[in-house]
């Protein structure tokens, strides 16, 4: 059977729903009849079921819905009055329109009876094709667009508990959002209580700490200038040991104390010489020792957006890094430059020196992390993660690249606002 008409299945189709054909019941005791009147129906493109009984029919209505009826009165056993009486008693069929065929003529006592039962027309056998196919075709656009109706209905229904559902969840998310905000500003404002504690720890560092160790420092001092002649090889060992033990105690504390400040010094963005920095530092490096041979390679003209004062504390603690670790060698080479990546420009530092084992470069930049003993190469562990921070700060990232005796190079970023 072929479907509805092009139009209302274009509309149905862009509705998201679906139209399949329509079924129509057609009850006659005569066979004939029921063979003429299908062959004048099947034009519509619908489905006609065909039943000889009213019995017949009222099975086939137990399992199926139908446009329409067509009902003739004259038939053995149970007449199609009596077959209307059963199908308006049933929910399913109540509404169902019902054409009578009759072959009596369309006499006022059978128009009663039959409207009375629910009735909706008349057909007087034997029909004209045309006026039996109009009929039915209006029943069935009828029907077809209830069908329609239905299913939009129920789509909207459907549409409506998903709205529903989700403007729930949106009113659950929003109070997961406002209970994740109250946790976080108690969050904050424990982060500030812990804050202020460790500023307070800081000031209690550097006052009651640092003067005892400096005091420890000198006094181990004085005591060797004034006493050297007096004390034996082993005394001075050990008072060379507490002086030296003071001294880096106290360094720690101060490198402590830098550390812990980056993350709350506010920060003052200009245009920086990055050339200009390291050229300052690298000849201070010089002067503080004339007789060592190292080569520094600049390369000029290299300016950033940042803060000036924290740029060069990382600077600074790169190229003593490798000022420190070119010690041992007789000649030793230290350059600055950058490059360009994906990600824009790469500074970076690079040294001959001693290097390190990439096994342990995730270690590097970890507060207190040495890849060196202290007899070999004196520090606090704490330079290289002072740099990470001002990297970060920046919005940067760094990294270092090297070998054991093969030198190291140290690669950072610096991004957004903060490049120029």
């Amino acid at each position: 059977m072929s479907t509805a008409a092009a139009p209302t299945q274009g509309a149905v189709e862009n509705a998201g729903l679906v139209s399949e054909p329509v079924r129509v019941l057609l009850v006659d005791d005569q066979r004939d009849n029921l063979l003429s009147a299908s062959a004048v129906l099947e034009s519509l493109g619908e489905e006609v079921v065909t039943a000889q009984s009213g019995r017949e029919a009222l099975l086939l209505l137990l399992d199926n819905d139908f446009a329409v009826i067509l009902l003739d009165i004259m038939m053995p056993d149970m007449d199609g009055f009596e077959t209307a009486t059963f199908i308006r008693q049933r929910e399913r069929s109540r509404l169902t329109p019902i054409i009578f065929l009759t072959a009596l003529g369309r006499s006022d006592e059978h128009i009663r009876r039959g409207y009375d039962l629910g009735a909706v027309d008349y057909i007087t056998k034997p029909f004209v094709p045309e006026f039996l196919r109009a009929k039915v075709s209006v029943f069935v656009e009828l029907h077809r667009k209830s069908q329609l109706l239905r299913q939009q209905s129920k789509l909207l229904e459907r549409r409506n508990a998903e709205l529903q559902e989700a403007i729930q969840r949106s009113r659950e998310d929003e109070e997961q959002i406002k209970a994740l905000n109250a946790h976080l500003e108690r969050r904050l404002e424990e982060l500030d209580e812990a804050n202020k504690e460790l500023e307070t720890f800081s000031y209690s560092v550097s006052h009651d700490l640092r003067g005892p160790l400096s005091r420890m420092a000198g006094f181990s001092k004085a005591l060797q200038e004034s006493s050297f002649a007096k004390l034996d090889k082993q005394e001075r060992v050990y008072l060379r040991r507490i002086e030296d033990g003071a001294r880096h105690t106290c360094d720690l504390v101060d490198d402590l104390l830098q550390f812990s400040r980056l993350a709350r010094i506010e920060m003052s963005e200009t245009a920086v010489d990055l050339s200009s920095v390291v050229r300052a530092i690298a000849d201070d490096l010089t002067t503080r020792e004339p007789d060592r041979q190292v080569k520094f390679e600049i390369t000029e003209g290299i300016k950033v957006r940042g803060d000036l004062a924290l740029l060069r504390a990382a600077l600074l603690n790169l190229l003593e890094n490798a000022w420190k670790f070119t010690r041992k060698h007789s000649q030793a080479l230290i350059e600055f430059g950058s490059q360009e990546s994906a990600e824009g420009p790469v500074y970076f530092v690079r040294d001959d020196g001693a290097g390190f084992d990439m096994d342990d470069s995730a270690r590097l930049f970890n507060p207190f992390q040495r890849l060196h003993k202290d007899s070999e190469f004196e520090g606090t562990g704490i330079g290289l993660a002072t740099v990470e921070r001002i990297v970060r700060r920046h919005g940067g990232r760094i990294w270092a690249e090297g070998g054991v005796e093969r030198g190291a190079t140290f690669f950072f970023t610096l991004h957004g606002e903060n490049q120029q």
